[in-house]
């Protein structure tokens, strides 16, 4: 429990009688002034900051453009183009009709403020980001606002929800009745209104939040019980080989095949479609969970989920428009598709320890699926290579080949530096690392290295990935790439072993759907977010009170960023300062005869070099002018 509103008075835990306070000892008896607590979490009230946003001529401009502007060509650029924010405004017109009232989104992680060679501690923060705001505004630092601060050192887990107490009631509050705001660019008071449209957060916090299970067999929140996934007979892990025939189109060839997928199987359903909020909600309230914050709680609700994929009920459900929310929780596509492209590129490389073509998996191959090609030979008790396994040579020039890539300042981190030719892997790549090499160079890296049979539907799988995270989406795309990827994947199936499947690669069959009803992938995945973690943890500045030096950091830098506003030009659409190559005026060629091609963009970066081109990079350089220099225009015709 934690001790606030009616309880913050107590002692002792009201549901199992704990202490509040440490007790007091001879050694510190002369030294405490205060009651010391045994554990302690920070909570920053969300409705000061969110008024805020309309004390500053800067912010309060911007706060009704997703009512203001308007959508071009039928593409989403912004959640406020989505039907799901379409569906929520239609459904409370009460809300919807003040364009002033805020819609937000809530993300939740851990990070290791010690790093992952130090000591095992884990804060969660929770952080609440307005939607309101233009694309060159949202999502940006300046309007994440930390909300609470989770203490260490443990994971909260399903103890999550007694944490969200405060902010759930400040959301309700918010929703039912608002707070009096004052506007000062239109010069009037309002009623200020807010509603929290989903979550944001990895699969693992995924659970946290929504109370469903997301591990073991009902693994996916969409599919969930009627997914096909089954366990493997010999390493006892789950798969979801073979799950996603059921969303191909009817008559599809892939639905009759009975050899390169489950032995004699054939397919016939349908999937039955995602549902309702209505009808979660009456699925988890005829369960009959306790609160985490009931007696006996724990021991009830892991009796009521045994062989379900539910194990709690939501705080969220407390709040009252919960249920119609299209998008409730988000399938963070960051955290996908980098590992769906480490399963991937860590098999091609055979890769010792995080290959999934293990003996194991050999083993139980041909009992699934009829691959006789790949099985063990009787002679020698060897298992043959498999065609989309690289061997040694063939790897060494491929990690070579990527040692000397160079890349646009701030395009990507050094990968050079993630090579290890002597193991003959990758090591330390992040996120974004993975992302840049998922969609832009693993349909070159392995053009020539692996057979079009296991090239093609790998480079598909990039261009899905690729098209998803455009910056603007059109329904017409979304519907090609929610048919496109079952057939993807059954091409990967007849591919990769069954243990190849888990339930990361089995998510991105649902990705698009929810491309299509919440919008475009940038305002509902991690890597902004990973990035305001980073910042948080740069500000333990006392590593013995970890949630306290945060706190303190933050209220300072969020103090001088609201007060940043209130000055004559600051308004936060404007960079506060120039980035590290950005080009000065006093930089900027005044060589009017110069191609536009050649002015420059930036600083260098380290000392000038001089290098004779060879004919190969003449004939480049030579193409590149002609696709890429405005002043050849009036001589193609």
């Amino acid at each position: 429990m934690i001790y606030w509103g009616a309880d913050e008075d107590l002692t002792h835990c009201k549901v199992c009688t704990f202490p509040r306070w440490k007790p007091v000892t001879k050694s510190n008896s002369a030294k405490r002034r205060a009651n010391v607590p045994y554990k302690k979490m920070f909570y920053f009230p969300l409705t000061p900051r969110l008024q805020r946003l309309y004390a500053s001529k800067a912010t309060a401009k911007h706060m009704t453009w997703h009512a203001e502007h308007e959508m071009e060509d039928e593409k989403m650029c912004h959640p406020s183009d989505s039907p799901a924010w379409k569906r929520f405004s239609e459904l409370h017109t009460d809300f919807a009709d003040e364009t002033r009232n805020i819609r937000l989104g809530l993300c939740t992680d851990g990070f290791q403020p010690f790093g992952s060679f130090g000591k095992n501690y884990s804060s969660w923060p929770v952080i609440v980001t307005p939607y309101n705001l233009p694309p060159g505004m949202c999502m940006k630092d300046e309007f994440m606002f930390l909300t609470i601060l989770v203490p260490g050192p443990g994971n909260p887990k399903n103890h999550m929800d007694i944490f969200l107490q405060p902010l759930i009631a400040e959301l309700n509050q918010l929703w039912e009745s608002g707070i009096r705001t004052y506007d000062i660019q239109k010069r009037q008071n309002f009623q200020m209104r807010a509603a929290l449209m989903w979550t944001i957060n990895d699969f693992p916090a995924y659970s946290m939040l929504s109370g469903w299970s997301t591990s073991g067999r009902l693994a996916c929140p969409h599919c969930m019980e009627n997914t096909e996934a089954f366990t493997l007979p010999e390493s006892g892990k789950q798969s979801w080989f073979d799950c996603h025939r059921k969303f191909l189109p009817t008559g599809h060839h892939f639905r009759r095949n009975v050899t390169e997928f489950r032995k004699g199987k054939q397919v016939r359903h349908q999937f039955g479609g995602v549902r309702t909020g209505d009808e979660v909600l009456a699925e988890v309230d005829g369960l009959g969970f306790k609160r985490a914050y009931e007696n006996d709680a724990k021991a009830t609700n892991d009796e009521l989920s045994k062989g379900r994929g539910w194990n709690r009920k939501s705080i969220f459900w407390d709040l009252p428009y919960w249920r119609t929310n299209v998008i409730r929780h988000n399938l963070d596509v960051m955290h996908i598709e980098k590992n769906v492209f480490d399963n991937v590129f860590n098999t091609v490389l055979n890769v010792p320890g995080k290959t999934k073509d293990t003996a194991k998996s050999r083993a139980e191959l041909n009992k699934i699926c009829d691959r006789p090609g790949l099985a063990q030979d009787e002679e020698t008790g060897r298992y043959p290579k498999a065609l989309y396994a690289l061997d040694r040579d063939l790897k060494k020039i491929l990690l070579e080949w990527i040692q000397k890539l160079k890349f646009p300042d701030g395009y990507v981190s050094n990968l050079s530096r993630c090579v290890d030719l002597n193991s003959l892997k990758m090591m330390g790549m992040k996120s974004h690392d993975c992302h840049v090499f998922m969609q832009r160079l693993l349909p070159i890296a392995l053009r020539e290295l692996l057979p079009a049979e296991v090239w093609e539907p790998l480079t598909e799988l990039s261009i899905f990935f690729r098209e998803l995270t455009a910056t603007s989406l059109k329904k017409a795309d979304l519907q090609r790439l929610e048919l496109d990827i079952p057939k993807i994947l059954c091409k990967l199936e007849r591919i990769f072993p069954p243990s190849f499947f888990d339930s990361m690669e089995h998510l991105p069959v649902h990705l698009p759907y929810e491309a299509m009803m919440a919008g475009p992938v940038q305002y509902r995945w991690m890597y902004p977010f990973e990035r305001y973690l980073r910042k948080l943890k740069n500000k333990v500045s006392n590593k013995g009170r970890v949630e306290g030096s945060i706190s303190s950091g933050y209220l300072l830098e969020e103090t001088a960023k609201f007060a940043s506003f209130y000055f004559k030009d600051g308004d936060p659409m404007v960079p506060c300062r120039m980035q590290r190559n950005e080009v000065c005026e006093m930089d900027v060629d005044d060589d009017f005869d110069r191609l536009n091609i050649f002015k420059p963009k930036g600083r260098p970066v380290g000392a000038c070099r001089n290098r004779y081109l060879d004919d190969a990079e003449y004939v480049a350089a030579r193409s590149y002018i002609l696709l890429n220099c405005p002043e050849i225009e009036p001589y193609r015709e």
